[in-house]
């Protein structure tokens, strides 16, 4: 059975409704950055998703080709996450959804070496015809955060913020955005096949202690 990060790290991806505070490890990711608002039609964020999705599936069907990764295993590949900020702000706002600045990214197995990423990089270049060479393998340390599953609209996740900020403040946190420290969406089903009010999104904002 392939290995299922969501199933086996339930803290990290399947967290309550209700805010709770998390340290997060070193995790290894394909990442894709770009500029500006997400829902243009054509934009530089679904060209950024499709670049991600290719080189992710390039890795995870290798066992069907002829490159051996060392220490493959089987694996789902794990959902969809993003990193977003914007310039002159602590945390975002979603009245100005252009002028985001973000970091799509999907978590890789542990296996993946930086030889195999460029392996991958070419053989999804060669194979669909098209440029990947703006995919990057980053690893990013969280640390210590408070998060939170946001259930509906993402337009309704200010909501969630504010219960996750008054949680950390309560509990002798406060955020701590920085140019390293994000906003951090993790999204656990495909908003092209939900309905908004049935969209699941964990949310994560990273915090110091006071």
């Amino acid at each position: 059975m392939a290995f299922d990060y969501k199933k086996e790290y339930k803290e990290f991806y399947l967290p309550p409704k209700k805010p709770t505070i998390i340290e997060v490890p070193e995790m290894t990711f394909l990442a894709v950055r770009g500029h500006g608002d997400p829902n243009e039609e054509g934009g530089a964020y679904k060209d950024a998703l499709e670049a991600l999705y290719g080189v992710a599936y390039t890795i995870k069907m290798s066992k069907k080709g002829d490159h051996r990764i060392e220490g493959y295993f089987d694996f789902v590949v794990p959902p969809l996450e993003g990193f977003w900020w914007q310039d002159g702000v602590l945390g975002v706002d979603y009245a100005r959804k252009e002028d985001f600045n973000w970091i799509s990214v999907i978590r890789v197995p542990e296996f993946v070496t930086r030889g195999d990423f460029d392996w991958a990089v070419a053989e999804a270049t060669a194979k669909k015809k098209r440029d990947f060479s703006m995919v990057e393998l980053l690893t990013i340390e969280e640390g210590l955060c408070v998060q939170c599953l946001h259930v509906g609209a993402y337009d309704d996740e200010p909501v969630t913020v504010e219960a996750m900020r008054a949680f950390a403040e309560e509990n002798g946190y406060i955020e701590d955005f920085s140019d390293e420290r994000l906003h951090h969406e993790i999204y656990l089903n495909d908003a092209r096949r939900t309905a908004p009010e049935k969209l699941k999104t964990v949310i994560r904002h990273p915090v110091r202690k006071v």
